[in-house]
């Protein structure tokens, strides 16, 4: 990890699963839960900024994570979608009494995303060279996770759809870098995507 960039890490983990049918941020990942691994993935790259936005289901997920050493942003307007959700940490980033360079977002339902690849990530990262690193994937998708430059931060927190950061990306796509994670980009929105996903990793 460079440690000349103060990056902050933020989950985005404020949906509802409706299309799971329940809270997939507690769905089992082996011996843990996509939300608990994904906040440990983080922290072994990243273990003094950590972040999670929490929406649908606060109480019940808050319950959970309480002694994991992550803070918890609550976005009360989460059916608004993810960009609500970026726009309400980057507020809470800007809030802070933390000067930071960046600020890398994550999915908690993208457990194939490792740790060493996040380093890569921030590693390739160079403060106010006004950088975007997305995430190129196997099927050919770019996208999360996506490391911004904090020059961004008006930009990110502005945004309030459910389309996320993809617009920022598009308007500033000269300044992108793209990185291959090596994996196919698995969203676990249905049972079905979350069983073959699970088969996949702990029933070799």
């Amino acid at each position: 990890m460079n440690p000349s960039s103060q990056i902050a890490m933020v989950i985005l983990a404020a949906g509802a699963s409706k299309r799971m049918g329940e809270p997939k941020q507690l769905l089992l990942w082996g011996d843990t839960t996509l939300l608990e691994h994904s906040i440990e993935t983080a922290l072994d790259v990243n273990a003094n900024h950590v972040y999670l936005v929490l929406g649908a289901n606060y109480k019940t997920l808050k319950s959970k994570i309480e002694s994991r050493p992550v803070e918890i942003i609550y976005n009360p307007d989460w059916e608004k979608g993810l960009g609500k959700s970026i726009s309400k940490a980057v507020t809470y980033l800007k809030n802070s009494n933390l000067k930071f360079d960046g600020v890398l977002f994550l999915l908690a339902d993208q457990p194939f995303i490792t740790s060493d690849y996040l380093e890569q990530m921030i590693g390739a990262f160079k403060p106010k060279k006004e950088q975007i690193i997305a995430t190129s994937y196997v099927d050919g998708e770019n996208g999360v996770p996506v490391l911004f430059d904090a020059v961004y931060f008006t930009e990110l927190e502005a945004l309030n759809e459910d389309k996320g950061a993809k617009q920022i990306l598009k308007n500033h796509k000269q300044k992108v870098e793209i990185l291959f994670s090596g994996t196919k980009n698995i969203d676990l929105d249905t049972q079905t995507e979350y069983v073959h996903a699970y088969q996949a990793k702990f029933k070799k």
